[in-house]
């Protein structure tokens, strides 16, 4: 059995529907993300995962546990890590971490070995001794994930652990992870980072609280239809609009370059110059590319343009 499993999961608040039937499965040892903008529906998801909120219908079982009838059980199974992780600014990192093991109910006996392991497998041990509302963003979060790891548990929920945190830190805590995973922990975490989301085993795209696809990162994006043009040209945002008005198919601003998702590559290219050339403006480069999880995320959003 999978270790997280849902089935047409749905939380309503309202007439707003935040998550709407979603349907997963992630294996033990995987590294599962979840993909979307802001109000997608990931913190829900985690939130109905861990416990936290009651679905309006459908079911989740965790580690074999359901999430309603068995909510106590499941706690002592997962480390969950908010996007707000409760620590303690005017504690130690030392004592953060001793806070949450008391909070767990971590037996004496061995205890302090694994603080000093997860102090060492964070990196903190130097800073042990320095308040948490001093560090840095980066060192706050791998404090919090040392928190959600002193009970041991079998998987990790993690939400949107490295928003916010410079690109070093967030380099560092994806090793930190890559390690967990090695000891077979599961592992699912929520980004709306496209590019943080290829280090995943398995992706979900969910777009407001509706699941558009679930494979891995090249299986998703096989599912992007035609072939992908990057347009280089003068003016790029004007471009782009008169692109959008030609219907030469779906197209995209990034940064100063335009992609077009087009059923044929060579009259597609045609038609791009031709349009460009006839409004006067500038073309340097048209060229097929492989696509991104940018560009399949975007053609799958209503409109399939940005």
């Amino acid at each position: 059995m999978a270790t997280i499993q849902t089935q047409a999961l749905t939380r309503r608040f309202g007439d707003l529907v935040a998550l709407d039937q979603l349907t997963l499965s992630v294996e033990e040892g995987e590294i599962f993300g979840l993909v979307g903008p802001d109000g997608a529906g990931k913190t829900t998801t985690m939130r109905l995962l861990t416990g936290i909120l009651e679905p309006t219908s459908g079911e989740a079982w965790v580690d074999g546990l359901h999430v309603v009838r068995e909510t106590e059980s499941i706690k002592d199974r997962i480390g969950y890590m908010a996007q707000r992780f409760g620590l303690y600014p005017d504690l130690t990192v030392r004592e953060n971490i001793d806070f949450y093991a008391e909070l767990y109910e971590v037996s004496r006996t061995g205890r302090e070995e694994r603080v000093e392991r997860l102090l060492a497998f964070s990196n903190l041990t130097p800073f042990k001794r320095r308040r948490a509302g001093n560090l840095s963003g980066g060192m706050k979060q791998k404090l919090g994930l040392a928190c959600a790891l002193i009970h041991t548990p079998r998987v990790l929920f993690l939400d949107e652990p490295t928003n916010g945190v410079d690109p070093v830190s967030r380099r560092d805590f994806w090793r930190i992870l890559y390690q967990l995973q090695q000891e077979r922990v599961t592992i699912f975490v929520s980004t709306a980072y496209l590019d943080e989301a290829e280090r995943c085993n398995r992706i979900g795209l969910l777009h407001q609280g509706r699941l558009m696809a679930c494979d891995t990162v090249d299986g998703v994006k096989r599912l992007l239809q035609g072939t992908l043009l990057e347009v280089h040209c003068e003016s790029p945002r004007g471009a782009a609009t008169l692109l959008r008005s030609a219907n030469l198919g779906s197209v995209a601003l990034f940064g100063d370059r335009i992609h077009i998702l087009t059923e044929d590559a060579e009259r597609g290219r045609t038609a791009v110059e031709a349009a460009l050339r006839g409004s006067g403006i500038s073309c340097q480069d048209v060229r097929v590319i492989e696509p991104t999880l940018e560009d399949v995320f975007t053609s799958a959003l209503p409109g399939g343009t940005a």
